[in-house]
């Protein structure tokens, strides 16, 4: 597992779960005051990034208009990321 900065744009969210907006808006107050503490985690495949962990962080990015996130990246088999999706 390596950590990278990744564009937003860059991950795909094959998960669309429903967010806690007050996590998002707490979330959003601590990253423009402090930064990112803890990076999300995605996986790798072929070349894609694909997003599963830290749906609120990530949103918390989006709505204060930054384009990067960093990232904790493993990679991944096609059957992983399979599983990932159940």
């Amino acid at each position: 597992m390596r950590e990278l900065v990744l564009p937003l744009a860059a991950i795909t969210r094959p998960l669309q779960r429903q967010l806690d907006e007050a996590k998002v808006a707490w979330l959003m107050e601590a990253i423009a005051a402090e930064g990112q503490q803890e990076p999300i985690d995605v996986l790798e495949l072929d070349g894609r990034y694909w997003g599963f962990n830290g749906c609120h962080r990530w949103a918390a990015h989006e709505r204060l208009g930054l384009t990067t996130i960093r990232a904790r990246v493993r990679r991944a088999t096609p059957d992983v990321l399979r599983l990932h999706m159940l």
